[in-house]
């Protein structure tokens, strides 16, 4: 089983890794993956900046638990996508944002192959 849950991590960390390029190499692309508009000016910068480092920081320290095989660099990047799932639901409570399901399923379901790999880990 644990070799199960270190696969899975591998290929979100993949594609985590994946989506932050992805921020530079195609950012009109990877906004609209995630239904967002590319912003302009500082805007972009701020857009492309933070969500690609969320993606690409996320999956190395996804990578990083795969070949160390140590819990802890699996904790931060969970953390990092389980809370998104809370936000997104904090955001469509209280501020009257659309309930983005799909995406908060997807996270949810992310988070706990990373905390399962934790797990398994060493």
């Amino acid at each position: 089983m644990d070799k199960v849950f270190r696969g899975l991590a591998g290929l979100v960390g993949l594609f985590f890794v994946a989506s932050g390029l992805r921020w530079i190499i195609d950012p009109g692309g990877a906004a609209t993956g995630l239904g967002l508009p590319l912003l302009d000016g500082l805007a972009r910068s701020t857009q492309i900046g933070d969500l690609g480092a969320f993606f690409f920081a996320g999956g190395t320290l996804v990578l990083l638990g795969v070949w160390k095989q140590k819990a802890e660099w699996y904790l931060a990047p969970a953390l990092l996508v389980g809370t998104a799932a809370v936000f997104r639901i904090l955001a469509s409570l209280i501020q009257g944002a659309e309930l983005a399901l799909p995406f908060i399923i997807i996270e949810a379901v992310m988070t706990a192959i990373l905390l399962m790999a934790a797990k398994t880990a060493e």
